[in-house]
């Protein structure tokens, strides 16, 4: 598998810094040669133009923008979801993971 990218979306960027943490310490575990990275709910629009994105993953607390992402990303194929509120609770970056890499296999 090509090296993918998972781009987190939440409402500063700094929540899921962490999450993004565990998520590569889980991906190193898997030895999957991942790009996972954060950013603010403002920057997602720049991040969604500029960069080759797999799959995108939204806090709990952005769940509002979920249709306006799809449509943003409905011309390129990119597959969406929210993470699931106790995994984001918890910092499950294992599960969180897993989910991102069901999205891609899926797209």
């Amino acid at each position: 598998m090509s090296k993918k990218t998972i781009m987190l979306i939440c409402s500063a960027g700094m929540s899921t810094s962490l999450l993004v943490t565990k998520m590569q310490k889980a991906a190193a575990e898997k030895s999957l040669e991942l790009d996972i990275f954060a950013v603010a709910a403002s920057d997602a629009d720049n991040q969604i133009a500029s960069k080759t994105i797999d799959v995108v993953l939204l806090g709990p607390q952005v769940r509002f923008m979920e249709k306006q992402i799809e449509e943003k990303l409905a011309p390129k194929s990119i597959p969406s979801a929210v993470i699931n509120m106790a995994d984001y609770g918890t910092m499950n970056g294992e599960k969180v993971l897993n989910l991102a890499l069901n999205l891609i296999k899926g797209a």
